[in-house]
């Protein structure tokens, strides 16, 4: 039995929850079952996921959006913008299989999944409590202060930054296997963070600089554009720490694959959202959670990224 894994790519609670997964398919479904794992990420204008990825005799999708294909056995989901094609969620709900799940309202999908794992199939997720507890914590954005999230003295927070920066498509499956046994501190030690780490902390500082000298705060909205630098991701919280009266954060980046548009709203100042930051980016295609979005534009669209930038600035500005 060959189980596939789908797992939101370069992201802490993609491959917490693809390593909570397996680690439960293994104890209360096939304790002989194979597994692989590959990433899935958010293509530009909200495109469909590609059948091809669909290989194995089950197939798991964890922390990214719904599909409708037959060969998709397994689903667990907490964004908001899940079901993006049509037909997705009527889809969804006429589904009778016990074995796709979606809600909302959670934080993380690795605790979601977790809990769903304890309540319907008796599995005990408390060997893997760290895990949970910290895929909680950077997907809900619960850390006690921006200084701590900018920091990333944490293990866990270390392999959130090799894991958001990264692309080598054998690295995270190889974080999801060691995820399921080990301790982040072990993961966070080894050679298959630490050696990739040390560029990208010297990388994260300068962008702290970067975002420093390029970001403009009016109306309660840092806005920055770095794709001209080449940067199209960076850690989130840099901007709270900068101007921890913001409530929002808003940034136009481009990579050598995409250009890309981030929204967010300032976790420690949750009171004065006023918006639903996925309902915006559904409008261009993208998509995430009422407090945090994101968009994909194809290489060579930064101008319609820039323009839907400069939109949404406006909106939230107001």
């Amino acid at each position: 039995m060959n189980v596939q894994v789908l797992f939101h790519d370069s992201c802490f609670d993609g491959a917490a929850s693809a390593a909570v997964f397996t680690r439960f398919y293994r104890e209360r479904v096939r304790p002989d079952a194979r597994f692989s794992y590959r990433g899935l990420s958010h293509q530009a204008g909200g495109a469909a996921i590609d059948p091809a990825v669909f290989t194995g005799d089950e197939n798991v999708i964890v922390d990214f959006r719904y599909s409708q294909d037959a060969r998709l056995t397994w689903w667990f989901d907490h964004h908001v913008s899940a079901f993006q094609q049509p037909g997705d969620e009527a889809h969804f709900r006429a589904d009778t299989s016990g074995r796709k799940f979606h809600d909302a309202h959670r934080k993380s999908c690795t605790v979601y999944l977790a809990d769903v794992a304890r309540e319907r199939f008796g599995w005990d997720s408390s060997p893997l409590k760290e895990l949970l507890h910290w895929a909680e914590i950077i997907d809900g954005a619960l850390f006690p202060n921006p200084e701590m999230a900018v920091a990333l003295e944490e293990p866990a927070l270390r392999i959130m930054t090799v894991l958001e920066a990264n692309k080598d498509p054998a690295l995270i499956p190889q974080v999801i296997e060691r995820m399921q046994t080990d301790s982040l501190a072990a993961i966070a030690a080894s050679p298959l963070i630490a050696t990739p780490l040390a560029p990208l902390l010297e990388r994260h500082r300068q962008h702290i600089e970067l975002v420093r000298a390029k970001a403009r705060y009016e109306n309660g909205v840092v806005s920055f554009d770095l794709a001209d630098e080449g940067v199209d991701s960076l850690n989130k919280f840099i901007a709270y720490a900068l101007y921890p009266e913001a409530r929002y954060t808003l940034w136009v980046g481009q990579g050598p694959s995409r250009a890309k548009v981030s929204l967010g709203s300032n976790p420690w100042r949750p009171q004065e959202r006023r918006h639903d930051l996925a309902a915006i980016a559904s409008r261009y295609g993208g998509g995430g959670h009422p407090v945090v979005a994101a968009i994909s534009f194809k290489a060579g669209e930064l101008a319609r990224a820039r323009s839907a930038w400069m939109e949404i600035l406006s909106e939230l500005s107001a």
